[in-house]
């Protein structure tokens, strides 16, 4: 008793000692049976197994040779884009000239009679495109504030019936207000005519999500056509492409019933979709490349007439026309040039 008031632990310490030892004992047997390795059988594979395990690896080898070569392979050379900028500019310059050469040549076999574009109708005619430059300089720079607020996100989530509708009435209210006021209320006919450019730059802010280069690209296709058949309408016989305002007219509904058509056909009718977009495209080309022929013709026949005293000088109402020729070949550049991406790109 008195030794186990002495230590009183000796009881516990004597009973654990066993049980250590007996664990330890149990802990090595065990760690020395489980590292024991277990003999491994190695099977013959069979030939099925054989076949699909080569043809495996042959999968994969090519496989792997095809993604090497799809990442490296080299894209098709373009002579217009080899060279320093002096050699782009005098191909491209080479282009124009040959294009405008060769419009001129068919188009524009007889010239005018009367020696050469008089004074007066050389500038109504300036100022005419000076009224025109400075309303796409308003739509590209109103459109590009809008794209950088989000408007053209909100744009594109909305109806498109409800936008179709509102950018009408917008355009076309705007556009019939500016041209039925007078050129003397300068603060009335500008306001309208800066609203009509806006309201156009309201509906062509989603052109800002395509490649910047492609609407360089586009804006440069459009100029060099625009001015090319400028030139043949301005040298050419007086009142000689006059006539071409009815097939003309007829022309651009056939292509507005074409642009509707995917808001009212089923996706189903793929191949009618597919002719519906190639008439809007490209019959819309040559639609408004001909109004460009014939406003630039009517301008000249309204300046001869405002220099008898038939009409008022209204440079204004004629950059309208100008200007909607510009952007709807613009748009069909840009979707065209945009098309051609899509496939060199498969």
């Amino acid at each position: 008793m008195a030794t186990l008031m002495r230590r009183p632990f000796a009881v516990a310490n004597a009973l654990k000692s066993p049980l250590q030892q007996s664990c330890s004992r149990a802990t090595f047997q065990r760690s020395f049976q489980t590292q024991a390795s277990k003999p491994q059988t190695f099977r013959p594979a069979t030939p099925l197994q054989a076949f699909a395990s080569a043809r495996q690896s042959v999968f994969r080898n090519a496989f792997q040779q095809g993604s090497k070569r799809g990442y490296q392979s080299a894209a098709p050379p373009n002579p217009l884009a080899q060279g320093n900028i002096t050699q782009r500019l005098i191909y491209g310059g080479a282009i124009f000239g040959g294009t405008l050469l060769a419009i001129n040549l068919i188009f524009n076999r007889e010239t005018r009679e009367d020696g050469g574009m008089p004074p007066f109708e050389r500038s109504y005619l300036n100022d005419t495109f000076l009224h025109t430059g400075l309303g796409i300089g308003i739509i590209g720079i109103a459109a590009r504030a809008l794209h950088l607020n989000g408007w053209s996100y909100r744009l594109m989530s909305a109806n498109p019936w409800l936008v179709l509708g509102i950018g009408l009435v917008g355009s076309i209210g705007t556009m019939m207000g500016c041209r039925a006021t007078p050129p003397d209320n300068y603060m009335v006919k500008y306001g309208l005519w800066a609203g009509f450019n806006l309201t156009q730059a309201a509906l062509l802010s989603p052109l800002m999500f395509f490649s910047p280069a492609i609407l360089a690209r586009a804006g440069l296709y459009t100029v060099g056509m625009m001015g090319s058949i400028a030139f043949v309408g301005a040298t050419a016989k007086q009142e000689k492409y006059l006539y071409l305002g009815g097939p003309l007219l007829a022309g651009v509904a056939i292509v507005a019933l074409s642009g509707l058509a995917p808001l009212v056909l089923p996706v189903t009718a793929t191949r009618t979709l597919m002719f519906t977009e190639n008439l809007w495209l490209y019959g819309g080309l040559a639609v408004f490349g001909g109004f460009t022929l014939y406003d630039i013709q009517k301008i000249l026949h309204h300046a001869r007439m405002s220099e008898r005293g038939l009409m008022r000088k209204d440079t204004v109402n004629e950059s309208i026309s100008l200007e909607l020729d510009l952007i709807n070949i613009f748009v069909r550049m840009v979707q065209i040039l945009a098309l051609q991406q899509g496939r060199n790109r498969r």
